[in-house]
């Protein structure tokens, strides 16, 4: 019998799945646009011979990073950028969360600029104390 000089190729980890897909969003031969659908997960499983579990963490981690939205029934698609972190509905939690916090702090720096403004007023308004 003869033995194939190949090594036997090894299915890719999620994180090798993440990675090419991220270049594939992000890259410079970018292939999927802002709103492209990916594959379905469990078509690219069976197509790279992983456990669907393994193509679902992929596609978490990059809706972790931000780079695509995950739709319940509908499948994963990639984000559009322009579009604020945590707005869109299928954003990671995380950034919903961040979307958030950001918009309260947003609104309590806008109070005190308020508060400050009325503040130089009153103090520009009076006169200065005589020496």
């Amino acid at each position: 019998m003869e033995q194939s000089s190949e090594a036997p190729k090894q299915a890719p980890t999620a994180k090798n799945i993440a990675a090419d897909f991220r270049a594939k969003i992000t890259g410079p031969n970018r292939e999927y646009e802002p709103g492209h659908r990916l594959p379905a997960a469990r078509k690219l499983a069976k197509e790279l011979g992983v456990q669907l579990l393994t193509v679902q963490s992929a596609y978490n981690q990059l809706r972790d990073e931000g780079l695509v939205l995950t739709q319940q029934g509908r499948g994963t698609f990639v984000r559009d950028p322009s579009v604020p972190l945590g707005t869109e509905p299928g954003s990671s939690p995380a950034f919903t969360a961040l979307a958030t916090e950001l918009s309260s702090i947003h609104e309590a720096l806008r109070l005190l600029d308020e508060r400050l403004g009325r503040l130089e007023q009153v103090v520009g308004n009076e006169t200065p104390p005589a020496q």
